[in-house]
């Protein structure tokens, strides 16, 4: 994914892209398995219109993603009882331990770029089938206020 010519620093060209747990394809940005990073890692998720993630949380790991292209709903807390837009050029945390997914119900794709406090996205990740009927049940509704 990169060349670690220099192992001290590295370029990550676009192009590479997974399917993360989340069921969402990202693209391959600097990590564990790209960089070898230990406690950091950005990567970047397109959402077209209509994706979700699956619900899930990240133990022990902090979340701050910025929107770079588009807006999309997060869903977040105990029984997705939460929720708030981020348009474009707005950033959101979500803090270690929180239930969440993002769910693009805007007619756009958007484009987020997204940190993790750890070496890899998909590390820590927990996942939670049981709220992902939730979040489609609420699909049909508008998405509640901004709420923190």
């Amino acid at each position: 994914m990169s060349s670690l010519e220099h192992p001290e620093a590295a370029v990550i060209s676009p192009g590479k892209t997974y399917v993360g747990k989340q069921g969402i394809t990202y693209g391959a940005g600097a990590s564990a398995e790209t960089v070898g990073a230990r406690s950091v890692c950005m990567n970047v998720m397109p959402m077209p219109p209509g994706a979700v993630a699956k619900v899930h949380y990240h133990k022990g790991i902090e979340t701050i993603a910025y929107i770079l292209s588009g807006e999309c709903v997060v869903y977040f807390g105990d029984g997705l009882a939460k929720s708030f837009v981020v348009k474009e050029g707005e950033q959101c945390y979500i803090a270690a331990d929180v239930p969440h997914a993002p769910r693009n119900e805007g007619e756009n794709p958007c484009t987020w770029i997204v940190v993790h406090s750890s070496g890899s996205d998909q590390e820590g990740i927990v996942m939670l089938p049981e709220l992902d009927e939730v979040l489609i049940r609420r699909g049909s509704k508008p998405p509640a206020s901004p709420t923190p």
